[in-house]
C-alpha cells in the first residue's frame, strides 16, 4: 500500500481527515467520506468501521462492502474476526481471513473475493467501542507502518467520536463512545464514608480537539520542551530537592530517570507528532500500548516496568498540560480522585482537599486504604472496568459503607445520598456526645478502647473520638513515605511528637513491619514466591540488626522521662522475641552510658500474629509484658488465605467457630500466665466483631478512629456475660460463620449495632 509507508502517510490520513470533518454533512456522510479516504490512500480494496451498539458490533460505514449492509449486519459480541479484535483490544493481520477459526460468513456484505484483513481496535479510556477494518483481494500481510497507520488514524476517529466531532450522529447515538449513562459499579469498601464530587483522573488524558496537529514542528517543540521539564524534574529529586515521586526513593527514581532518557521511548513519541499527531495525542497512544502490554503481562518485574512506563506517560501528559509533573494537581471542588492503584505517598500528595478515592484494584490492607481511613476519606476500591467507564468531571457518588461508585448518578438517586449524608452527620454528633464516656458494659466491665494510628496526623483524632492511647502505631509508614531511609534524627522527632500530642495516653509503638506487601523503594528487595511467608517483619529486623537498633534508640530517645510500649511483629519463636527484646536492652545500656534521658517506665510487648507464637503464650510469661492479636496477619495464617487476594481474602471469616475458638484458647492462655492482651486491626472496629471479641473476653481493642464510636455504643448497650453465656455453645458449630446468630443475639438482647 504504497500511501500508508512511513510518518508521511499517517500524516496524509490525518490532514484528509481533517478536511473531512471541515466539510460538513451529516455524521453518515462523513463516516462514508472517511471510510473512502481511508480506502484511496492505502490503496485498500475495502474499508470498514464497525461500532458496539448494543450487544452486537455493527457495520455503521464501508467502502468496497454492499452499501446495503450499512445498519445491517450485525456481529454478536466476540463474534467474528471484528469480535476477536475488540475482544483482544489489539490488532489483527492475516493473509487469509475466510480459513481464520473465527472467521463469520455474512453474504449480504459481498465479501467473498476477499482474502487478507486488518483490523485495530477502536479505543478511549480502555473502552474499546468498535473496530477499523481494511481488507484486500490479494493474499498478504499488511507492513508494520500500515498497521501503525491504521492504529492512530483508529484513535482519532475514537478521540472525535467521543468529543461530538461528528455531530449528534443520528442512528449512532447509542454508540457510547464516552460514558454518559448512569451506572453502579459494585466493589469492595476500603474505607467508610460517603462521598458526592466530581471525577477527577490521576492518570491524565490528551484533551477533546487536540489530537491532529497544526504544526508539527511546533508540537514536536512541544514534546521536546515537556521532555525537558520532566527529566529535570527528575534529575532535581535525585540532587535531593524535596517532594515526592509516588513514594519512591533515590533507587527507583534513578530507574525513572533512565527510563525517562531512554531514546526508543522519545523516538516513539516524535514518530507520532511527525505522522500529525499532537503532543498530547502521542503520548496518549504510547501509553495506550504500555497499558495493553502490562494488561497481559504476566511477569512481576515486566508489571513493574511497564507501571513505571506508564507513569512517566501521565507525567508527561501533565507537563504538556502546563500542570505540575508530581502526583497530585489542582483539585476542584469535591474532588474524587480515580485511579487503577495508589501508593501511601500520592494520597498524602493529594492532601485532605479529596472527598473520595476509587480505585479500579487496591486492597483493603494495602497502604493506600489505611491512609484514607486516617484521612477520613472514603474509599472503594475493586471496582471493575472503573477506568473505561468514568471521564473526568463526570458527577460521582462514592459509597464507602456499601462499596459502590455510582457514576453520572440521576438527580434522584444524588438527593437520596444527600439526605444519607444528613443521617451521617446526625450519628456523627451522636457519638461525639460519647466522647468522654467510658466503656462500661452494662454488667459493669470495663473496656478499654484504642486508636491504631500511622502518621502524625492519626494522633489528632484521640480527642476527637475519645480513644484512650494508641494501641498500634504503626512505624513503617514514616519509611513507605519517604524518598531515602529516614535518618535517626528525623524517626526521633517523629516518635517524640506521637508521645507528647498522646499526653498521659499509652502509645505502643510497633518496631517496623516490612517486607510482603510493604517493599521500600530505596531498599533492594528478591523477589519471593510467596511474600507472605517471606523475609520479612522482626526477621528483617533481626537479620538487618542495624536497622532495628536505630529505630529502638530512636524510640529510646524520644521517650526520655515518658513511658515507652514497643512491640515486635510476626514473631514467631519465644527465641525471636528473646533476641528482639535483648535488643532493648542493649539501646537501654547504650543510652543509660551516654548520660542521656531515659524513658520513665519500658514495657516491651510482642504482636501475636503466627499461630505457632500463639501456642506459646505460655512460655512467654515473664519475658514479654504485653500482648497484642494482630487479626489480619493471623487470620491469614489461620486460614491459609492470603488477605492481598481478592479471590481469597472475604472466604473466610474471622467469625467463624474455629476462628473464635483459637481467639478464645490465646485469651485464656494470656490470663493465665498474666499477660495484658489486645485485639488490634481492622476486625476490632466492626461492631459485630467487636461484640464477639467482648464475649470472648476481650478487654481492650484497637482499631481505626472510625470505629471508635459504633464500637462505644455498642458497648454500653450489652450485657458481656449473657453474650458470652449464648455465644459458648456455638462455638462447635459446624457452620461456616457464625455472623447471622451473632447478630440474632444482639438484637435479642437489645445492643447497638
Amino acid at each position: 500500500m504504497v500511501g500508508s509507508a512511513g510518518t508521511g502517510g499517517s500524516r496524509i490520513l490525518l490532514r484528509k481527515l481533517r478536511e473531512i470533518m471541515e466539510a460538513g454533512g451529516s455524521a453518515q456522510e462523513r463516516l462514508d467520506r472517511f471510510v473512502v479516504m481511508i480506502a484511496s490512500t492505502m490503496v485498500a480494496d475495502v474499508c470498514s468501521i464497525y461500532l458496539s451498539r448494543g450487544a452486537a458490533h455493527e457495520l455503521f460505514a464501508t467502502e468496497g462492502l454492499d452499501r446495503t449492509a450499512v445498519h445491517r449486519t450485525r456481529l454478536k459480541i466476540g463474534e467474528g474476526l471484528v469480535g476477536l479484535v475488540a475482544e483482544t483490544a489489539q490488532p489483527l493481520n492475516i493473509a487469509d481471513a475466510p480459513h481464520h477459526a473465527r472467521f463469520s460468513y455474512r453474504p449480504e456484505t459481498g465479501e467473498d473475493a476477499l482474502s487478507s484483513f486488518l483490523g485495530v481496535p477502536i479505543v478511549r479510556s480502555e473502552r474499546t467501542f468498535g473496530v477499523l477494518v481494511v481488507q484486500n483481494r490479494v493474499s498478504r500481510l499488511y507492513g508494520e507502518d500500515e498497521v501503525e497507520a491504521l492504529q492512530t488514524i483508529a484513535m482519532v476517529l475514537a478521540e472525535m467520536v467521543a468529543s461530538g466531532a461528528f455531530g449528534a450522529l443520528g442512528e449512532i447515538g447509542e454508540v457510547e463512545a464516552r460514558p454518559s449513562k448512569p451506572e453502579v459499579l459494585t466493589g469492595r469498601s476500603f474505607s467508610e464514608g460517603l462521598a458526592i464530587g466530581v471525577a477527577v483522573l490521576h492518570e491524565p488524558h490528551a484533551p477533546l480537539g487536540r489530537v491532529i496537529a497544526d504544526d508539527p514542528v511546533k508540537e514536536e517543540a512541544r514534546l521536546d520542551a515537556a521532555l525537558g521539564q520532566v527529566r529535570d524534574a527528575l534529575a532535581q529529586l535525585i540532587a535531593g530537592d524535596p517532594g515526592r515521586l509516588s513514594g519512591a526513593s533515590r533507587e527507583v527514581l534513578e530507574t525513572f530517570q533512565l527510563l525517562a532518557s531512554d531514546p526508543s521511548w522519545e523516538a516513539k513519541l516524535k514518530h507520532g507528532v511527525r505522522a500529525g499527531l499532537s503532543a498530547d495525542a502521542a503520548v496518549e497512544r504510547i501509553r495506550g500500548e504500555h497499558r495493553t502490554k502490562l494488561n497481559a503481562a504476566r511477569d512481576p518485574y515486566l508489571r513493574e516496568r511497564l507501571h513505571d512506563l506508564e507513569d512517566l506517560d501521565n507525567r508527561l501528559l501533565r507537563a504538556l498540560a502546563g500542570v505540575d509533573t508530581g502526583a497530585a494537581q489542582a483539585l476542584p471542588e469535591g474532588a474524587i480522585l480515580i485511579a487503577r492503584e495508589l501508593g501511601p505517598a500520592e494520597l498524602l500528595d493529594y492532601g485532605a482537599l479529596l472527598k473520595g478515592v476509587a480505585l479500579e484494584a487496591g486492597a483493603n490492607t494495602a497502604h493506600a486504604a489505611i491512609v484514607a481511613r486516617a484521612m477520613g476519606i472514603p474509599m472503594v476500591g475493586l471496582l471493575p472496568g472503573l477506568l473505561s467507564r468514568v471521564e473526568a468531571g463526570d458527577a460521582l457518588i462514592l459509597d464507602g459503607e456499601r462499596g459502590e461508585a455510582r457514576l453520572r448518578p440521576e438527580p434522584a438517586v444524588t438527593a437520596a445520598y444527600r439526605q444519607r449524608l444528613s443521617l451521617r452527620s446526625a450519628r456523627a454528633a451522636e457519638f461525639a456526645r460519647l466522647r468522654d464516656t467510658q466503656a462500661v458494659t452494662i454488667d459493669g466491665e470495663r473496656v478499654t478502647l484504642l486508636l491504631n494510628a500511622g502518621l502524625a496526623l492519626d494522633v489528632h483524632h484521640l480527642d476527637d473520638v475519645g480513644a484512650e492511647g494508641i494501641g498500634l502505631f504503626r512505624t513503617e509508614f514514616q519509611f513507605m513515605v519517604s524518598e531515602t531511609l529516614p535518618g535517626l534524627q528525623g524517626q526521633t522527632l517523629l516518635y517524640r511528637d506521637i508521645l507528647e500530642h498522646a499526653g498521659d495516653r499509652p502509645v505502643t509503638f510497633r518496631t517496623l513491619d516490612l517486607g510482603g506487601d510493604k517493599v521500600l523503594p530505596y531498599v533492594a528487595a528478591e523477589r519471593e514466591e510467596n511474600p507472605a511467608l517471606g523475609w520479612r517483619a522482626i526477621r528483617i529486623g533481626l537479620d538487618r540488626y542495624g536497622l532495628l537498633r536505630f529505630q529502638l534508640r530512636a524510640l529510646i530517645k524520644a521517650a526520655g522521662g515518658k513511658r515507652l510500649r514497643v512491640m515486635f511483629p510476626l514473631v514467631t519463636t519465644v527465641g525471636e522475641f528473646d533476641r528482639a527484646r535483648a535488643w532493648v536492652d542493649r539501646e537501654l545500656k547504650r543510652q543509660k552510658a551516654l548520660g542521656g534521658p531515659l524513658p520513665e517506665q519500658v514495657e516491651v510487648g510482642v504482636m501475636v500474629e503466627a499461630p505457632a507464637l500463639a501456642w506459646s503464650i505460655p512460655m512467654l510469661k515473664g519475658r514479654a509484658d504485653f500482648l497484642s492479636i494482630g487479626t489480619n496477619d493471623l487470620m491469614q495464617y489461620f486460614f491459609a488465605a492470603d488477605r492481598g487476594n481478592a479471590r481469597v481474602s472475604e472466604r473466610y471469616d474471622v467469625l467463624s467457630p474455629p476462628a473464635l475458638k483459637f481467639l478464645k484458647r490465646i485469651r485464656e492462655d494470656a490470663d493465665a500466665a498474666g499477660l495484658p492482651i489486645s485485639i488490634c486491626g481492622e476486625a476490632a472496629g466492626r461492631p459485630l466483631e467487636a461484640l464477639a471479641f467482648l464475649a470472648l473476653g476481650y478487654r481492650r481493642l484497637s482499631m481505626p478512629a472510625s470505629g471508635i464510636g459504633p464500637v462505644k455504643k455498642l458497648i454500653l448497650s450489652a450485657n458481656s456475660r449473657a453474650l458470652a453465656r449464648e455465644l459458648e455453645p456455638l462455638l462447635d458449630s459446624r457452620a461456616d460463620t457464625l455472623r447471622g446468630e451473632i447478630a440474632r443475639i444482639a438484637g435479642e438482647h437489645g445492643v447497638s449495632l
